[in-house]
């Protein structure tokens, strides 16, 4: 059985920046074909033999996805997949099995699974699924940071411009803004110019579809 390691192995022709798949399964026959296959459409491969190492040495920083056999000595996957869940592990997890019955695969689901495959896995419907999860992955991470710019930028506004966005938010002219306040429609503006600035909004659109549920959760 070969090492398992603890850097990733670039088994295929990816760049150092192309999405890393996390391969854990104790077959090493199965490894080194699902290895090469994956590499075919450049993604980068790490392949593991214990779930145990995986789960103490993988880049959960990485983009990518994983893929992880069901049935293992010592621990089955879907114990490392509910870990792993459990942990906050955002990367997609991919589940392969010889023995698929109905009852695991809703597991594997209601666990958190993003697909369930059974062996042998049919190439096309393996990488399409990895496509699929990195691409979703991608999405994911991009509106986690979009999230934590926003939330970074509310927390720069002072009082009495989170209550001119709330107003904002709700709809308010200026002039309505300003009489609520009780302050007149210029110190509105300059307001309204503070708070674009500062949240880095191009456009009234833009404000609210970012800022309206943080208005909420901060009345």
């Amino acid at each position: 059985m070969s090492s398992h390691g603890a850097n990733p192995v670039n088994r295929s022709a990816g760049s150092p920046f192309s999405p890393l798949i996390q391969l854990i399964d104790d077959d090493e026959a199965v490894r080194d074909a699902l290895s090469l296959l994956i590499g075919t459409v450049g993604l980068r491969v790490q392949p593991w033999s214990d779930p145990q190492a995986f789960m103490q040495g993988f880049d959960r920083q990485a983009i990518g996805a994983i893929v992880l056999d069901v049935r293992m000595p010592g621990i089955s996957g879907l114990t490392v997949l509910e870990t792993l869940v459990s942990q906050g592990v955002d990367q997609p997890v991919i589940m392969l099995t010889g023995h698929g019955t109905v009852d695991m695969c809703r597991r594997a689901f209601k666990s958190g699974a993003a697909e369930f495959l059974e062996k042998p896995v049919n190439d096309e419907h393996l990488l399409e699924a990895l496509q699929n999860a990195v691409r979703q992955h991608v999405k994911s991470r991009e509106r986690n940071k979009t999230d934590r710019q926003a939330q970074e930028r509310f927390a720069q506004l002072s009082e009495r411009e989170r209550e001119v966005l709330g107003l904002i938010v709700a709809g308010l002219t200026n002039k309505e803004i300003g009489r609520a306040l009780e302050v007149s429609p210029r110190t509105v503006e300059t307001h309204r110019a503070n708070l674009f600035a500062k949240l880095e909004a191009e456009s009234l659109a833009q404000l609210i579809r970012r800022f309206a549920g943080l208005v909420e959760n901060n009345p």
